[in-house]
């Protein structure tokens, strides 16, 4: 029999073999995404932002029960509130412990950043909208996407050049499986 199993051996799961860590800075999983986003929208700019949660809220969003497709952001007083994000109770939650469901939830920016926004906001006719929710070192991270409205022939034209840039693509393969 072996060395015994330390604290350190049962986390790695094998004695002497570190685990694989996530470099940092980097996200570590798509919790939610927003996929209706960019189709309905041109996005323009995209930017970064946290989120202000309660414990059990984040415990859900560890168990990937939010839907991301109904919500948008809004400036409120200097301020940028993202409204209509559904986080589920979370399950082990004491029934006094738990949250609000639909709540509004405030976005974590710079106020560099949210004068850019109110800026462009007023200039030009866009949108905030949330692209895709994650975790980048442990805490959650919201993608908020500044966008333009499409219409529907709008929609059309970007299918149809991605279905042309599909064919294009399939007969380059073709040509070069025949040429060897």
């Amino acid at each position: 029999m072996g060395p015994p199993l330390t604290w350190a051996g049962a986390a790695t799961g094998t004695l002497g073999a570190p685990m694989p860590q996530q470099p940092k800075g980097r996200p570590t999983g798509v919790v939610a995404s927003n996929r209706r986003a960019r189709r309905d929208y041109e996005i323009l700019d995209t930017w970064e932002c946290g989120l202000v949660l309660r414990g059990s809220e984040v415990k859900s969003l560890r168990e990937s029960k939010v839907q991301l497709a109904d919500a948008y952001a809004r400036l409120i007083g200097g301020e940028v509130w993202l409204v209509g994000l559904y986080i589920a109770p979370y399950s082990h939650a004491a029934v006094q412990g738990g949250h609000e469901p639909d709540r509004d939830r405030k976005l974590l920016l710079h106020r560099s950043q949210i004068d850019e926004l109110r800026a462009r906001l007023d200039q030009e006719r866009l949108t905030l909208v949330p692209l895709s929710l994650y975790f980048s070192d442990g805490r959650c991270k919201l993608e908020l996407g500044l966008g333009r409205g499409r219409r529907q022939y709008d929609k059309r034209q970007v299918i149809a050049e991605r279905e042309a840039d599909r064919e294009a693509r399939r007969a380059m393969v073709r040509s070069a499986k025949g040429t060897e």
